[in-house]
C-alpha cells in the first residue's frame, strides 16, 4: 500500500507555469510507475502524463505535449508535473496516481493507487 499526496496546485495566469509534487509514503519500497490525470466537473479523468518504473520515454497526453513535463526524483519518493505554457483549459483537479505494473496505461482504472487532487486554475 502506498499514500499519494499532492501538492503546487494554484492560480495562475495564461501563459504561465507551476510545479505539481506527489509524494509516496507507506510502501515506497516497491517500484510504481507514476502518472498525473485530470479533471473537471461532469468529465472522466484524462490521463495528462506517466512514467514507468521500469525507464523509458514518459508519456504525454496530446493536450499537453510539449508544455508538461514529468520527472521522478527517487530518492525523494515523489513525482513533479513541471506545467508550462498554461491555458484555461488546463484548469481542472490534478491527480497522481501510481500502479506497480510498468506499463502507462491512459485509463485511469488500470490505477491501484491514487492521491486526493490538488486543483489547478488558470485564468485569462
Amino acid at each position: 500500500q502506498v499514500s499519494l499526496v499532492e501538492s503546487g496546485g494554484g492560480l495562475v495566469q495564461t501563459g504561465g507555469s507551476l510545479r505539481l509534487s506527489c509524494a509516496a509514503s507507506g510502501r515506497t519500497s516497491t517500484r510504481y510507475t507514476m502518472a498525473w490525470f485530470r479533471q473537471t466537473p461532469g468529465k472522466d479523468r484524462e490521463f495528462v502524463s506517466g512514467d514507468s518504473w521500469i525507464g523509458g520515454p514518459p508519456k504525454y497526453g496530446d493536450s499537453v505535449k510539449g508544455r508538461f513535463t514529468i520527472s521522478r526524483a527517487a530518492a525523494k519518493n515523489t513525482v513533479y508535473l513541471q506545467m508550462s505554457s498554461l491555458k484555461v483549459d488546463d484548469t481542472a483537479v490534478y491527480y497522481c496516481a501510481a500502479r506497480t505494473r510498468s506499463s502507462i496505461p491512459e485509463t485511469a482504472g488500470e490505477y491501484d493507487f491514487w492521491g486526493q487532487g490538488t486543483q489547478v486554475t488558470v485564468f485569462t
